[in-house]
């Protein structure tokens, strides 16, 4: 049987607190699968590796090139809106 690493989840409340959200929030996000969760015992564990995404601290290439196609399709569908926005 592998052992999980010490703190390699974080729970619910703690995700709550650096997201400045409610547990009852972050729990209905896991719910919806909105964040990806594990059932531990009674409770959910949040991956840090998923905390650190959910924080922006790490983009995958998937998750930059999905960014990246968004800019542009605003880009090309609002440029003049934009522009004149950046006028004012």
């Amino acid at each position: 049987m592998m052992q999980r690493k010490e703190n390699e989840y974080v729970t619910v409340p703690e995700l709550a607190k650096m997201l400045g959200l409610s547990r009852i929030a972050i729990f209905k996000k896991v719910k919806k699968g909105e964040i990806k969760a594990i059932k531990i015992g009674k409770t959910y564990g949040i991956s840090r590796k998923h905390v650190e995404s959910l924080l922006g601290k790490v983009l995958g290439e998937a998750q930059k090139k999905e960014i990246d196609l968004a800019v542009e399709r605003t880009v090309r569908e609002y440029g003049q809106t934009l522009k004149l926005l950046g006028n004012d």
